[in-house]
């Protein structure tokens, strides 16, 4: 990283106050061993919230995916002007994770539109395939191979009107979203065969054990498993609701999904969400 890179700033200013997150999402599907049934495979974090008092356990179901890497920050602020990563974290990995100035959001998103539709675009890292293998990494303990998937883009989808983040890096701050939408498709049965036997062997309450045991050890308090459900059932739930209801976590079969599961069905809208 040269010297001008490490000029960019971090954390909100005055003038740069609008946080912006572009990442992946991505539909994991792959047919069940027994009866074939399409099954759609999501990402779950336990993770350890300090509060007053003690400790607080979150479990989140999402999709796969994270934060876009910015490959060239240079160029970047050239094309979109002054930003500032919103910590220390980004900054480092260089995820797509910043503020902004307000009104500068319309040329920001066009800017990322057009570089995310590129291939191999030497600005933004426009594929899944990094945080992909890492987070199979974490939660299954394996690393992908080539031969194991296939993936391609589906979408893009655009949240323009700013809200709250949960990030534990930004907490609050109103935040535009961009999220570059790809289905993958297991191809090894034996990668299938071991999503499905974590996903029935670990539940939320494990988790949150296993986050606590990794803090009592001195880690960062997290710990990470898979859900596998029925796609069609999932798409049932969401479409048997008002699409309001959509623009927010919801449970199923006592999980608590993320609302970006719901932007990687095809067949569900989500309001707060705009698809190109």
């Amino acid at each position: 990283m040269t010297d001008k890179h490490i000029q960019i700033g971090i954390g909100a200013t005055d003038e740069l106050s609008l946080r912006v997150s572009v990442a992946t999402l991505v539909r994991v599907l792959f047919e069940h061993h027994h009866d074939g049934e399409v099954m759609l495979a999501l990402e779950r974090k336990a993770t350890i919230i300090d509060a007053k008092g003690g400790h607080l356990f979150k479990v989140t179901t999402q999709p796969f995916g994270g934060a876009i890497r910015i490959l060239d920050l240079e160029k970047l602020r050239e094309l979109t002007g002054d930003f500032h990563f919103d910590s220390e974290q980004s900054r480092s990995e260089q995820d797509f994770r910043i503020f902004i100035q307000p009104a500068a959001w319309q040329a920001v998103r066009e800017v990322c539109l057009g570089h995310l539709s590129q291939a191999d675009d030497p600005v933004l890292e426009g594929d899944p395939l990094r945080e992909l293998d890492e987070e199979f990494a974490d939660a299954l303990g394996i690393s992908l191979k080539p031969d194991q998937y296939i993936y391609k883009p589906v979408g893009t989808i655009v949240e323009d009107n700013p809200l709250p983040t949960e990030n534990i890096h930004a907490r609050g701050y109103r935040t535009n979203r961009i999220y570059r939408i790809f289905e993958a498709r297991l191809l090894d049965p034996s990668l299938m065969t071991a999503l499905t036997i974590n996903s029935e062997s670990y539940a939320d309450q494990d988790l949150q054990e296993l986050a606590f045991k990794n803090s009592q050890g001195g880690g960062p308090g997290r710990a990470n498993a898979i859900l596998t459900l029925p796609l069609k059932h999932i798409s049932s739930a969401y479409l048997a609701m008002p699409p309001e209801a959509r623009n927010s976590p919801i449970s199923i079969q006592n999980h608590r999904l993320d609302e970006t599961v719901a932007a990687v069905l095809d067949d569900v809208t989500v309001p707060k969400y705009r698809r190109l």
